[in-house]
């Protein structure tokens, strides 16, 4: 048996901590999209589970049990060979190995296998969403998920080549308790009311991060000065902004400004949903 899935690149367009359980898990509110741009992993089955990874972005990525692609197999019961070919950045806020992780269990589960009950919320907070790879509003530790209608949105997805760890990013968050989102999200004509409406939202994690990471706020200063932006935001808890555009024109015209002035900069237009 031979398969190939895709694994899109994750955008949280809002990104509200609204409380932490006393088990220390945080509480978020979050409206996610996904990109027409990501990872792709052939599957070969086979008798023992490996893993290669080749792309752009394959350096520093494990390929042994420490891979979230092995452990979602492995939880799964599927053995074989997974080539993952790595096209985003990883620890980039865009969940890369949430999205391969998912990627992994819709094709085992497209094949005719079995994924035991909580096995995508066990491989992390991320991954159930990443699982339905289409726009959803999270809540929860990432276990609550109610699907949404958005406009298609052009953007242009940035990464300065930073790491920050995630706990680094929570630690430094002076407020847990923050107001979610409306409940109504409303319906949308085009990118430029979305934009507007996501502008009245917010990403707590985007203040802590930008004084840890102060490439971070450099990109968002960048992305805010491109001609036509309508919004520009970090996504997640990692190095990744993205800003929204009226037209997917305007959004690769907005690479190529990017890309100029910052060729070390990873730097991709895309279109969300």
């Amino acid at each position: 048996m031979k398969a190939k899935a895709f694994a899109p690149a994750k955008i949280n367009l809002t990104l509200h901590v609204t409380g932490q359980r006393v088990d220390g898990y945080h509480l978020l509110d979050s409206l996610v999209v996904f990109a027409d741009l990501g990872d792709t992993l052939h599957f070969t089955a086979g008798e023992a589970l490996s893993i290669s990874v080749t792309g752009e972005h394959a350096a520093g990525v494990p390929s042994d049990s420490r891979n979230l692609v092995w452990k979602a197999a492995e939880a799964a019961g599927w053995t074989g060979h997974i080539d993952l070919n790595k096209v985003l950045p990883h620890g980039g806020g865009i969940g890369g190995g949430s999205s391969d992780a998912a990627a992994t269990l819709r094709m085992i589960e497209d094949e005719g296998g079995a994924i035991p009950p909580g096995t995508a919320l066990r491989l992390g907070a991320d991954v159930p969403v990443c699982t339905s790879a289409s726009p959803n509003r999270m809540r929860g530790i990432g276990e609550r998920l109610d699907p949404v209608t958005l406009p298609h949105l052009p953007a242009l997805l940035v990464n300065p080549g930073v790491e920050v760890p995630t706990p680094a990013i929570f630690a430094a968050l002076e407020c847990r308790e923050n107001p979610p989102m409306a409940e109504d999200i409303p319906v949308f004509e085009g990118p430029q009311d979305c934009a507007e409406w996501l502008g009245k939202q917010r990403n707590d994690l985007e203040g802590p991060t930008t004084l840890l990471a102060p490439e971070v706020a450099q990109v968002l200063d960048a992305l805010k000065d491109t001609k036509k932006t309508l919004l520009s935001r970090m996504s997640g808890s990692g190095s990744t902004c993205f800003a929204l555009y009226p037209t997917m024109k305007a959004a690769h015209f907005a690479a190529y400004e990017i890309g100029a002035a910052h060729p070390d900069w990873w730097c991709r237009a895309v279109q969300l949903n």
